[in-house]
């Protein structure tokens, strides 16, 4: 006889989400989840799948007719580039400067692609010295980098530098996006990516389940070109394409609710201007970049290539980071995190991105993060801090 089991409704606690994602949802976005089904394959739907895929490119700023959501979260248009372009025996330059450089490796890998390395520090970008020297060395068929490394809060310079190299190498070029795409400056076409993905619940405040991926005439060639069947059927961008091309042939169901979500967030984007999405989320992190600075605290990356996005903040010293961390989520219903891999304890991340990236949210990120500080010892001026980011905020 099968237990009766008493649960309750669902009733989450409403939380400011400042960590590395997902970001706070704008409430068009619910809204739009909250709309009536139709079939994948109805005429309305297929409407839906084109604007979507428009509003996509024009925040990518690309005009790649391969341009879609894919069917999971960012992971899983991370792995469609990999499983569609790398194929056996093919030479993969990935990097080591983060965590999620190993998760390409680990992706690559699985494609049955051969792995050398293009080294960096973490919290550093890729030296254009150091890109030039691997292809010298190892001539890769596919080079792989992260623009807006999560676990480092490092931007990637020199974009056009890097896959200038990879083009005259004859090498295609895979952008990981995930924290990038509609929050800091990304030119897919100007900066010739052959390939990116992302995730939706970053910059786009969206939340995960249709994942944006992008992809020019060189990648689509080389795929074509294949000689081994893509090892995942459903991530397969040949047989999806039968879908999200001009045939509209059935591969999956595809999830129409984050589909729905996805266009919502993305015509947000639209409404507000790329452009000026950017420069809003550069004026409010600096606002608390600089905040942290006069409390006496170090960024992890330098200003060079600090990533606006997601802010590396270092622990100070005699701190510990698991009790600043969950004070302010149990007393300010503030979520920020803590450093992963080789940060580990070293750093906390702290998202400025999307829907929650604003005045009133980094103010109050300021004033609970000195307190959750202060609780736990360190030796930083709160006042100075807020002070400095009122003032960047007027």
């Amino acid at each position: 006889m099968t237990k009766n089991l008493q649960i309750g409704d669902l009733n989450p606690p409403t939380r400011i989400l400042m960590g590395p994602g997902p970001s706070n949802v704008h409430p068009r976005v619910l809204r739009a989840m909250s709309t009536p089904l139709v079939g994948h394959l109805d005429p309305y739907f297929l409407q839906i799948m084109e604007e979507t895929q428009e509003l996509l490119r024009y925040t990518f700023r690309t005009k790649n007719e391969y341009t879609i959501p894919v069917s999971g979260t960012g992971s899983a248009a991370m792995e469609a580039a990999f499983a569609n372009v790398v194929e056996p025996g093919d030479t993969v330059l990935v990097p080591t400067n983060g965590y999620f450089g190993k998760r390409m490796e680990s992706m690559a890998m699985r494609a049955g692609g051969e792995i050398v390395h293009v080294d960096a520090p973490w919290g550093e970008p890729l030296q254009v010295e150091e890109v030039a020297r691997a292809f010298e060395e190892n001539s890769p068929d596919v080079f792989a980098f992260v623009h807006a490394e999560t676990s480092t809060g490092a931007l990637q310079h020199s974009v056009e530098e890097l896959t200038s190299i990879a083009h005259e190498n004859e090498a295609i070029v895979i952008a990981d996006t995930v924290t990038s795409l509609g929050g800091v400056e990304l030119e897919v076409d100007k900066w010739g990516i052959d390939v990116a993905y992302s995730g939706a619940q970053k910059c786009l405040s969206c939340p995960p389940g249709a994942s944006p991926l992008t992809l020019n005439e060189s990648a689509l060639e080389k795929i074509e070109k294949r000689e081994t069947l893509c090892r995942s059927w459903y991530l397969d961008l040949g047989l999806l394409n039968g879908y999200w091309g001009d045939d509209r042939t059935y591969h999956h169901t595809a999830p129409i609710t984050s589909i729905y979500a996805i266009r919502e967030a993305l015509r947000l984007v639209n409404e507000e201007g790329i452009e000026n999405r950017w420069e809003r989320h550069l004026r409010l992190a600096s606002a608390l970049k600089s905040g942290v600075e006069a409390m006496g605290i170090e960024m992890n990356a330098k200003e060079e290539y600090w990533l606006p996005s997601l802010n590396a903040i270092r622990v100070p010293e005699g701190v510990d980071d698991i009790n600043v961390v969950k004070l302010l989520l149990q007393k300010y219903n503030l979520e920020i995190a803590r450093g992963l891999g080789d940060l580990s304890g070293k750093i906390f991340r702290v998202g400025c991105m999307g829907h929650s990236a604003n005045a009133h949210n980094i103010s109050y990120f300021m004033m609970a993060f000195g307190s959750a500080l202060q609780k736990e010892g360190a030796a930083i001026d709160v006042k100075a801090g807020l002070e400095e980011t009122y003032r960047k905020l007027e």
